[in-house]
């Protein structure tokens, strides 16, 4: 019997509830409107839902809609969910009589003899549940994207179809975050990469996930680059640089071949020997502190690297820079006596926020990611490890999260989320303690008795991958990078032909004063040429005619502001520097 609407019991539930409960109303939908829908799966994922189905059809945007209207009339029908437990058996036929190849295919891997199932109406799931009491407490939903999905995440099985969808307990909630998603659109970095001449992928003749720096971006990642080797050299650590290929043996050794394999690029062949693209810098980075026999009046040694790396990420999962195949870590390792692992942790704490908070990131969250189910070392390692890190949390006073099973598989880590200007937050930072690869690759030691000990190792990473924090950082800006970071920090524009000569004088002066300059000399009319500086969020915009070429002056404004000033060269490069030496 289908309850009126109205008396529902007011009870708020759980957002994860919510939203995997909608993904059922939403299966139930796309059933009734296409028959010959074959379901997959449907989960709550953060700010949203999305459910996988093989459909007969292919759908577009404009399906969305039409299944949205249908969600709606199954909201107002405030079915019940009702929670049924059947045999490993009963549900094999229930859904064999279905014709659910996919569903019978997670029951064949359940290990139980009893098997849950949710109902509503006449849409049956497999699902362990909870859910919402009926469908009608679901009102404040929207459906945001279609996207292809292999099954299981495995290229080699049927590809389905995606969709996207987000649901809240009030329209308020929805309607906040609708306008959030609206702005990340325009601050979308691929976008405004592509516009502002940043970067590009060139899919087709290099493939996906593969970076190609523009001359724009180029500037702005030497500019990171620079900063972070000076920032690592005036902190006590040692630039080194390490190959981009290994033989297999290494990895071996690492244990990446048994547990990271499926996220390498192998099959090189070089004189009969297996060679492996690095997928990580820290075997390298061991062999650099073997080179040679290491007492404890050596430690801690410290060893940065700008490292490039590639890993195998799925062709669905890539996006922009902040999911590739080939990035450049900011990576270091620590290597110390357990004496000095404490100190060594908190001060990178101190030493992360610090250098955050120059790029204009001052809130994160911190989260313990804690050892994973797959893991290498003895159990007694993992506490010690777990340990320093808390401790080293505690002394520094910062409030964290732990992640059960999170952890990398030779050790736990602490991460930093960074937040955005729009509120969203970003893995970038990484700690990770290990103690697991000292005993693997046998790195010691000499102790004050002469005795030879295992090192400590600490990776750890404060920006992460520079592509994806350059892509966190144009959405962070909507484009529009502080001073210091702009690839042109100026434009002269010549009102007209005959100030070229002017214009190119007042750049060469600006260049010499280490002021990133360009001028615009081509025959738009001069108002055109704002408009294009403006678009391109150049800092500041500088207008040359017959006035300014008598007096050697300038008319300078800023980014966004609709005021100008007359002003010397000379009185601009000081005021300039004035800036730069704010930020």
């Amino acid at each position: 019997m289908i309850k009126s609407i109205d008396n529902i019991d007011n009870n708020i539930p759980d957002l994860e509830t919510l939203r995997h409960s909608t993904s059922h109303i939403m299966a139930s939908a796309v059933v009734e409107l296409f028959p010959g829908t074959k379901l997959g799966i449907g989960p709550s994922i953060e700010d949203g839902f999305y459910y996988d189905f093989y459909i007969p059809q292919k759908l577009t945007l404009e399906d969305l809609p039409k299944i949205e209207q249908k969600m709606h009339e199954i909201v107002n029908r405030n079915y019940k969910f009702e929670r049924i437990e059947l045999s490993k058996q009963d549900a094999i036929k229930l859904f064999s009589q279905r014709d659910e190849k996919f569903k019978l295919e997670l029951i064949s891997e359940i290990p139980d003899e009893k098997v849950i199932i949710y109902k509503h109406y006449n849409f049956v799931d497999l699902c362990r549940g909870p859910h919402i009491e009926s469908t009608g407490l679901s009102k404040h939903f929207k459906l945001l994207s279609i996207a292809g999905a292999y099954w299981r995440g495995d290229e080699k099985n049927p590809q389905l179809q995606r969709i996207y969808g987000t649901v809240f307990n009030t329209k308020q909630e929805l309607d906040d975050y609708l306008k959030k998603l609206e702005e990340a659109k325009k601050r979308d970095h691929r976008k405004l990469g592509r516009e502002l001449g940043l970067f590009d992928i060139y899919e087709e003749q290099f493939g996906s996930g593969l970076v190609f720096w523009l001359p724009k971006g180029a500037i702005v990642r030497k500019i990171v680059e620079d900063y972070l080797k000076e920032f690592h050299l005036d902190n006590g650590y040692q630039l080194v640089y390490t190959p981009h290929i290994a033989k297999s043996t290494l990895w071996e050794t690492s244990g990446h071949l048994s547990f990271y394999s499926e996220n390498m690029f192998s099959g090189i062949n070089v004189e009969g020997q297996d060679y492996i693209i690095k997928p990580m810098n820290c075997p390298g980075h061991i062999l650099v502190y073997k080179s040679k026999i290491r007492s404890y009046r050596d430690l801690p040694i410290r060893l940065f690297e700008l490292g490039t790396v590639y890993r195998y990420e799925r062709s669905g999962v890539l996006h922009g820079l902040m999911r590739v195949r080939g990035f450049t870590q900011d990576d270091a390792h620590i290597f110390c006596t357990p004496q000095q692992l404490d100190t060594e942790i908190s001060n990178l704490l101190y030493t992360v926020t610090e250098v955050l908070k120059r790029f204009g990131f001052e809130e994160y969250s911190v989260i313990l990611a804690t050892k994973p189910k797959d893991s290498i070392g003895e159990q007694k390692v993992w506490n010690l490890s777990e340990s320093a890190l808390k401790k080293a949390l505690e002394k520094v006073g910062l409030k964290y999260e732990i992640d059960e099973g999170g952890g990398a598989f030779y050790g736990p880590k602490i991460d930093l989320k960074i937040k955005d200007a729009i509120g969203r937050f970003w893995q970038c930072s990484t700690i990770q303690v290990d103690f697991n690869l000292a005993e693997r690759f046998d790195i010691r030691y000499r102790t004050s008795d002469g005795k030879d000990e295992y090192v400590i190792m600490v990776h750890r990473a404060l920006l992460g991958s520079l592509e994806r924090f350059l892509g966190v950082l144009i959405e962070h800006y909507a484009g529009a990078l502080p001073l210091w970071l702009l690839p042109v920090q100026v434009k002269v524009l010549p009102v007209s032909d005959k100030f070229n000569e002017y214009a190119n004088y007042v750049k060469t002066e600006l260049i010499k004063s280490g002021i990133r300059a360009e001028i615009d000399n081509s025959d738009n009319r001069l108002q055109y040429k704002i408009r294009q500086s403006i678009s391109e969020k150049v800092y500041y915009i500088t207008v040359v005619g017959e006035k300014e070429m008598l007096e050697k002056s300038l008319s300078v404004r800023k980014y966004n502001e609709q005021t100008s000033e007359k002003i010397t060269i000379e009185t601009f490069v000081r005021k300039f520097k004035q800036e730069i030496d704010k930020t």
